[in-house]
């Protein structure tokens, strides 16, 4: 089951949504606002411990250690 990234068009919060078949009714858990656009992620998959992005890196762009919510 895919785990997407949306962005909320009317406060701007991004967030993570576990799609368990249909994507209607997805709100946004800030405002509950429905108008939200998903957002294109960069794939990852774990080999030997570690994780890796499509980049190559261990670390997203975002932060430098891979502990942020978008590095897993």
């Amino acid at each position: 089951m895919p785990i997407y990234e949306y962005r909320c068009t009317k406060c701007n919060k991004e967030f993570e949504y576990l799609v368990l078949g249909s994507e209607k009714g997805i709100a946004c858990p800030e405002c509950d606002s429905r108008k939200v656009v998903r957002l294109m992620s960069a794939c990852s998959f774990k080999s030997d411990g570690d994780f890796s992005s499509s980049s190559g890196s261990s670390a997203c762009s975002t932060c430098s250690g891979g502990t942020c919510s978008t590095c897993h």
